[in-house]
């Protein structure tokens, strides 16, 4: 028997591929599959089952494309409703995979159809528990976003029902079971969830506070529902392609990687209502891009950034990147549902520079020179764009917390005429922040290279732990 988590960090997810004699099975792919069906090719094994925990809303899920490919059979809990040919399974069905087994235990709480999986290995012994978005290390799934597609569904019935799925389905299973959840620290899906990807169940009962057996129903509510922040505004849209289908991602691909010189470019962007995105690194970006370009950096958590900070899933995309990593943005856009990029710039931003076309830039300065001048001038403005529990946690005295989360919905918290210093941990989110606000006519926001990192290491900054009163710029 073989189980191995594939692991993707920008995304903070984990599928996993399970195998015995010959027959394979995959849990939750991503939406690119080739990587699973080379696997199985090598082992020299055929993949027959691709199970779903759950309509997942972070991102699109390869389940069709994998079926297609493999003949493989989709599986999907109790409740669930797909749009597509699927088996929908009872409680307490168990699936061969070679010499051992899979069996579905229907988990309602994240979603109605949530289900985990557990591993019973040839000997019979429960051996794992997939827990997709039940139960996570350090934390369950969060039980209100299934209402933002059943308004009938609140999170106080969500919550119930995880509740019970905990105690009468998990909690009862024996304490060295590995735990495998869908995803780890930096997911959404959470509020929070551990660096770790893997632990055994019995430490999760005696660590994860939503375990703890003397909990009553009201008690565990309150502890699951306090500190939610809204979820992404993609998130919908992406239960709902999960739910009803997609478009194959070969002719995504195919459409996304159209190469344009910086002419055929530059009259795409003025014939469409596309989006220029840019895909370098924050610092490369600030020397010198296409005016109007949003910086999004393929180095970070570049998918779920689109999601929360581009409103329309429908979207056209225009892109810059660096050359030999255009497939690889199309991908990682698809990952979330962005299916519309149009093409890229043939030849990376050098080809627009060297074709004498207009550029941009933003102007960095470094914490030790921030210091300085806000020892000359203290009423300087400083944002920072980090998310609120990061900035609870600790931030420079007197600056102002715009997360970049919310900056569609905070723009007007940021008066165009200030000059204003952006920082945010270390650099990659500043640098969307201004370049989202300078592509609508912020000209004086100056970004803060090295971030709050930065900021703390030079020792020349007051910090505190508590949160000041909030100020209007």
């Amino acid at each position: 028997m073989k189980v191995e988590q594939i692991y993707t960090g920008c995304l903070a997810q984990g599928a996993y591929y399970i195998e015995s004699n010959g027959e394979a099975a995959v849990i939750d792919p991503l939406r690119e599959v080739s990587p699973y069906i080379e696997k199985a090719a090598r082992n020299k094994a055929t993949i027959k089952y691709v199970f779903e925990t759950h309509f997942h809303a972070d991102f699109v899920s390869g389940h069709l494309d994998l079926a297609k490919e493999t003949g493989a059979k989709i599986v999907f809990g109790p409740t669930a409703k797909p749009g597509f040919e699927a088996i929908t399974a009872e409680d307490g069905q168990e699936f061969p995979i070679g010499n051992v087994k899979l069996k579905v235990l229907h988990t309602p709480g994240h979603t109605m159809e949530s289900s985990c999986f557990l591993l019973i290995d040839e000997t019979g012994k429960e051996t794992a528990l997939f827990s997709g978005d039940t139960l996570f290390i350090g934390d369950v799934g969060r039980p209100d976003l299934a209402q933002k597609v059943i308004p009938d569904l609140t999170q106080d019935k969500l919550a119930g029902h995880l509740f019970d799925s905990l105690r009468n389905k998990i909690m009862p299973l024996a304490d060295d079971i590995t735990l495998y959840p869908a995803h780890g620290a930096g997911s959404a899906c959470g509020k929070n969830m551990s660096k770790e990807t893997v632990d055994t169940l019995g430490h999760q009962k005696a660590t994860n506070y939503a375990l703890r057996p003397d909990m009553t129903r009201d008690e565990f509510k309150v502890a699951v529902l306090t500190g939610l922040t809204p979820p992404p505004q993609y998130f919908p849209l992406n239960v709902l392609m999960n739910i009803k289908g997609y478009e194959s991602i070969t002719e995504v691909i195919k459409r996304g990687t159209q190469a344009l010189d910086p002419k055929a470019f530059e009259a795409a962007a003025s014939e469409t209502d596309a989006l220029v995105l840019d895909t370098r690194q924050p610092a490369e970006f600030a020397k010198g891009f296409i005016p109007n370009s949003v910086n999004i950096g393929l180095d970070g958590q570049f998918a779920s950034w689109v999601g929360t900070l581009v409103p329309d899933i429908n979207q056209q995309i225009l892109f810059i990147a660096d050359p030999g990593h255009e497939e690889e943005v199309v991908t990682r856009l698809a990952r979330v549902g962005y299916d519309h990029a149009i093409g890229y710039l043939k030849g990376g931003f050098e080809a627009w520079r060297n074709e004498g076309k207009e550029m941009d830039n933003i102007v960095s300065i470094s914490a030790d020179e921030l210091a300085v001048l806000l020892e000359k001038h203290p009423d300087t403005k400083v944002l920072d764009v980090r998310r609120k529990s990061e900035y609870d946690s600790e931030h420079m005295v007197n600056a102002i917390n715009i997360p970049l989360d919310y900056i569609n919905q905070n723009m007007s918290e940021v008066h165009k005429n200030d000059t204003c210093y952006v920082h945010c941990a270390g650099g990659y989110r500043s640098m969307i922040f201004i370049s989202i606000l300078k592509a609508r006519g912020y000209d004086n926001l100056i970004n803060v290279a090295d971030g709050f990192k930065g900021i703390k290491a030079s020792g020349k900054f007051r910090i505190t732990d508590y949160v000041c009163p909030s100020t209007m710029l």
